[in-house]
């Protein structure tokens, strides 16, 4: 499924569909991976990495390689400091029960633990903590550890859930994000804007209006909060968390008709982000967002 901006960006976009090029060593033609639902740095900030519904793309020293582990259908995804967590449905054959509910990888995607709600859930929108590893997600319908649907935190793995109440959360959520070191410190992107929380959710207050966010992220320093956005034209922005300051970020020429779905930042260069747009192209900055360079393009990589 490709996915246009014209009027407007709607919910149905945080499906948008990413699909990657990816050569595979000593074959004559290529991979597509479809359906991309993430964006992160591996820990050692090696590799950018791009889930998919075939398991994962990286990104390493300059070129696209297929990554490690079974071809799963990951939708949501997420890195910490230690670990990767995600969600979605098995390989076909790999005997897996479907949905996977939680899931969590020691070792960069190569295996896969499982932490509950297997065969109950699947959560498209799915985010974690750096270096706390509390866990988010937005629950689309009920399951045996959440009884009513909306967004609920996990702090032990997903043993136990607390859900939020999001006073003062407005329009649909598309995109969460959570602080690297303050686990109650959460930013959900919505049709109605960008929502800040400092209580794990309980409430919530608009930072920005009068245009939808589509993606968000805290800076590994957590004091800025990065989020993509549409309001005629695409935006990428940048908030200080202490003083509420808001400074653009130029974007490079991805085209009013496209924004920012995805945004991630290296761990070990923190001057080097990545982003990937619904029109599935992806783009490296290394100097805080003066300057981009593009390695991917519509799906095929550079």
């Amino acid at each position: 499924m490709r996915l246009a901006l014209t009027r407007s960006i709607t919910l149905g976009m945080m499906l948008a569909s990413l699909c990657l090029i990816v050569p595979v060593a000593g074959a004559q033609s290529a991979e597509t991976l479809h359906h991309v639902h993430g964006l992160a740095y591996s820990a050692d900030g090696k590799q950018l990495m791009v889930p998919s519904h075939h398991g994962l793309a990286i990104y390493s020293g300059g070129k696209w390689s297929k990554g490690p582990g079974p071809l799963h259908d990951y939708m949501g995804f997420a890195a910490t400091s230690q670990y990767l967590y995600s969600s979605g449905h098995p390989a076909k054959g790999s005997g897996l029960v479907n949905p996977f509910g939680l899931i969590r990888s020691k070792d960069g995607g190569k295996n896969w633990d499982k932490l509950g709600l297997e065969g109950e859930s699947d959560f498209h929108l799915l985010s974690a903590s750096w270096n706390t590893n509390a866990v988010y997600v937005w629950n689309p319908e009920p399951n045996s550890r959440m009884r009513q649907p909306g967004l609920h935190h996990t702090l032990n793995s997903g043993f136990q859930w607390s859900r939020a109440a999001a006073a003062g959360l407005a329009g649909d959520p598309i995109a969460l994000a959570v602080h690297p070191d303050d686990a109650k410190t959460v930013a959900v992107a919505t049709s109605a804007g960008i929502h800040l929380s400092r209580d794990a959710g309980a409430s919530f207050r608009l930072l920005a209006q009068k245009e939808q966010a589509l993606s968000a992220h805290f800076d590994l320093d957590g004091k800025h909060l990065w989020y993509g956005s549409y309001a005629g034209v695409p935006r990428l922005t940048r908030v200080e968390l202490a003083s509420g300051a808001i400074q653009p970020v130029i974007l490079p020429a991805i085209g009013n008709k496209d924004a920012v779905s995805y945004i991630a930042q290296n761990p070990k260069s923190p001057q080097e982000y990545a982003i990937a747009t619904f029109e599935r192209s992806v783009y490296v900055t290394r100097d805080g967002g003066k300057t981009w360079l593009q390695i991917a393009n519509r799906g095929r990589g550079h």
